[in-house]
């Protein structure tokens, strides 16, 4: 499903056919060679790209409370890259496994019921991934929200690749957003949304992370009441080259008559519960944030 509205200016960084040149590069030339040559490149990339830097540099003062040397921001750069290849590999065909981690069983569940949810992931380690994973092994369609840029080579191949499962809800404004919603709710399909930067969610609260009360989008939440779906949150940590780990919380299920109140009020226990433990991951795995944006900003009533 496409919004037509003019393509915007932005775009993911680094050359245009970047991708299309590592995927080339990776057919023909051996591991040794090939991710001393992707180091040597994430230099030249991070050398020209100061406003990632600098973000990346204020998210790992908080998540390793000390000052990042330099080869900390090149070790965060390298890791976002490196889980970028590993999208790229299943796209030539590679086979990348899945495992649920203890904790998933809701989210195992869900995949077996047949049932449509709304899915909330973060840009943590290969959680897109997963999530085009995830879509292959539903009986209905996966509707996933993304902004549009101008070059999203990964995302396109990975739809063509997952077929009629997978399909990207393309957005270029907010105000977009929720027409795109009502049309992918009144088919039978999920839909998964992105939920923790805030800029691009009509609605937001506050939650403690990473030692402060920080602003995320709340909208699933209320989608929920209006379209009476559950909500599933998860992410996805790499567990060697070619699998991973699926974490997920017990799922959130609205329920029919609940006050609004009430049913906010538990909604907000259970995303702080996801958040504490992608907070646990973070900790462990600090190089898996793949925001190099702001960090969310701390609540304007925060002590």
């Amino acid at each position: 499903m496409v919004v037509n509205t003019p393509l915007p200016p932005r775009r993911n960084p680094g050359p245009s056919g970047g991708y299309r040149l590592l995927r080339a590069l990776d057919r023909v030339l051996p591991e040794a060679i090939f991710r001393p040559l992707r180091a040597a490149g994430t230099l030249v990339a991070m050398a020209g790209m100061a406003e990632q830097r600098r973000h990346s540099y204020d998210y790992l003062t908080v998540a390793l409370a000390r000052r990042p040397t330099w080869r900390d921001v090149f070790r965060h750069f390298f890791a976002f890259e490196e889980v970028l290849m590993t999208r790229l590999r299943v796209i030539n065909g590679q086979p990348h496994q899945s495992v649920f981690a203890p904790g998933s069983e809701d989210l195992r569940a869900w995949l077996e019921s047949g049932t449509p949810a709304l899915l909330g992931t973060f840009h943590v380690g290969v959680t897109e991934l997963q999530g085009c994973q995830i879509a292959m092994k539903l009986h209905h369609p996966m509707h996933v929200v993304r902004l549009r840029v101008g070059n999203s080579h990964d995302t396109e191949k990975l739809e063509e690749l997952f077929g009629d499962r997978l399909h990207f809800i393309w957005i270029n404004e907010p105000a977009e957003m929720l027409l795109a919603l009502k049309d992918a709710a009144a088919t039978h399909g999920s839909i998964a949304l992105q939920c923790d930067r805030p800029g691009y969610s009509a609605r937001s609260e506050a939650f403690e992370f990473l030692g402060a009360r920080r602003v995320f989008p709340f909208t699933i939440y209320h989608l929920a009441q209006i379209f009476q779906r559950p909500v599933l949150f998860a992410v996805g940590v790499p567990d060697g080259p070619d699998r991973a780990r699926l974490h997920a919380i017990p799922r959130y299920e609205p329920r029919p008559g609940e006050p609004r109140a009430e049913a906010l009020a538990r909604a907000r226990v259970h995303f702080q519960g996801f958040l504490q433990m992608v907070e646990e991951i973070l900790r462990e795995h600090p190089y898996l944030w793949f925001n190099f944006t702001p960090l969310n900003p701390v609540a304007p009533d925060s002590p």
